[in-house]
């Protein structure tokens, strides 16, 4: 159909393609697709530092299950987009955490989870302990003393609907990222 009314198209396998590919452009379904897709493909690189990796693992079992929204860790920043600090950073395991930031590729994220990573925690006056905002840019913050799973949970969401809020606006303002 030439006036593309309806969803059955005829032709050369080409034609069909630029028709198709004209049909989900004019629909926006391709730029929803990839939304919701970057939305729910949270791979972060995690990096246990401290006792906040237990919370981690427990949120990854089957009665938290963060795999549902889309969180899923991997253990190479070169396949993920998402970095979760947990808990307290030493200033020599900061360099580590900063190289591997350096090496995920973008857009890229960052979850603080726990009081340390958020202030120090007890090692607050430590001489050797760094908090994430010190060298990464933090987008979402987890508090607890270890957080609990749901907080975790929470946070995902949350920087999921950043990471809409941000897409959105370079929408309204015709930038491309």
């Amino acid at each position: 159909m030439d006036d593309q009314q309806g969803l059955a198209w005829f032709g050369s396998l080409e034609e069909i393609a630029k028709k198709s590919l004209d049909y989900l452009k004019k629909k926006d379904l391709l730029t929803k697709t990839v939304s919701w897709g970057v939305d729910y493909s949270l791979w972060p690189a995690h990096l246990m530092t401290s006792c906040c990796g237990a919370e981690l693992a427990a949120a990854s079992s089957p009665r938290f299950d963060l795999e549902r929204l889309g969180f899923l860790p991997f253990g190479s920043p070169r396949q993920t987009n998402l970095i979760l600090v947990e808990g307290t950073t030493t200033i020599k395991m900061a360099r580590i955490v900063k190289r591997s930031w350096e090496q995920m590729p973008s857009p890229k994220w960052v979850i603080a989870m726990g009081a340390c990573a958020m202030d120090g925690g007890i090692f607050f006056d430590s001489y050797n302990t760094i908090v994430v905002r010190d060298y990464l840019p933090v987008d979402v913050y987890v508090p607890g003393c270890p957080p609990r799973p749901e907080a975790l949970a929470q946070g995902v969401l949350m920087l999921q609907e950043k990471i809409r809020r941000e897409r959105q606006e370079l929408i309204k303002t015709g930038g491309d990222k």
